[in-house]
């Protein structure tokens, strides 16, 4: 028998087929995030219906003035004042785009008019005046608006014999007023004088940031001041002054743990908590 006889017949070449995967189901976009503090990926409803606040390491979110509201206020209590104010252009600024065009586009983005929204509240049956700084709308800078609602948030206050809170939330005066918005300084804090001469309780409660010409007037002039953990406190950031100084910063630097410490901050409060704090407070006070 010939070699060729006695060998096998070769098997048949393989086809393969190209068929695609099974088709997995798609996660929407934004569905989970990682945490800034401590890096764990986390489902983002869990962390809204925790107050914005991570359920693995409590890192406080940013939040907007209309969440922080939400938050403090007795439902359906907040009745707001003061909501028709509009910033003009006086130096006509213009950096990338005019001033105007910018604060249009603020507008349309986040649905107010300006950086800061005040009112009447119920905190826990407690009457209150409100105003909370809006992180979402050009950082919360203090500009025209902003100051002008604060001031007539304090005459308010003033007028009624109610209770005072401002929550602070912003990166400083706003450069597109220049000089206008240094002003703004000077009138909340004159108004803040008025009112503690007529005997008001003022609630400052810093959350992060709250810098520049914020802290350095109505932010730190309260009976009581309160902030959320590790918020960045100060008037200038530790960058410029590490890089003023030329010295290293000591650990946890301008966060409200370390400022507690110095004796600037009465109490770190928990976001969970801070509903019921100024309500103890308020009482605390006999207003």
């Amino acid at each position: 028998m010939t070699q060729a006889a006695t060998q096998a017949p070769a098997p048949a070449a393989r086809t393969w087929t190209d068929t695609k995967p099974a088709s997995r189901r798609s996660v929407p976009e934004g569905l989970w995030l990682r945490c800034p503090s401590c890096a764990q990926m986390i489902y983002r409803r869990q962390m809204e219906s925790n107050q914005h606040v991570c359920p693995e390491c409590e890192h406080h979110f940013r939040i907007s003035a209309a969440e922080r509201i939400s938050q403090l206020a007795d439902p359906d209590t907040f009745v707001p004042l003061f909501t028709g104010l509009q910033s003009g252009d006086p130096l006509s600024f213009t950096d990338l785009k005019s001033y105007p065009e910018r604060i249009k586009r603020e507008q349309q983005r986040t649905g107010q008019t300006d950086g800061c929204q005040a009112g009447e509240v119920f905190i826990k049956g407690r009457a209150a005046v409100l105003a909370c700084m809006d992180l979402t709308f050009m950082m919360g800078s203090m500009g025209s608006v902003v100051g002008e609602v604060l001031t007539r948030a304090i005459e308010h206050a003033t007028e009624k014999k109610l209770p005072l809170i401002i929550v602070s939330c912003s990166g400083g005066a706003r450069m597109q007023e220049a000089a206008l918005s240094l002003m703004q300084m000077a009138k909340t804090s004159a108004a803040l004088a008025r009112y503690d001469d007529a005997g008001g309780l003022f609630i400052s409660v810093m959350t992060d940031p709250t810098t520049g010409g914020v802290t350095a007037s109505f932010a730190m002039l309260g009976d009581f001041h309160l902030a959320e953990p590790k918020a960045l406190i100060g008037f200038a950031g530790p960058r410029v002054i590490r890089q003023t100084i030329r010295q290293d910063l000591p650990e946890g630097f301008q966060r409200s743990e370390f400022l507690r410490e110095k004796g600037m901050i009465d109490r770190v409060v928990h976001r969970h908590e801070l509903r019921s704090e100024l309500a103890r407070l308020i009482d605390y006070a006999g207003m």
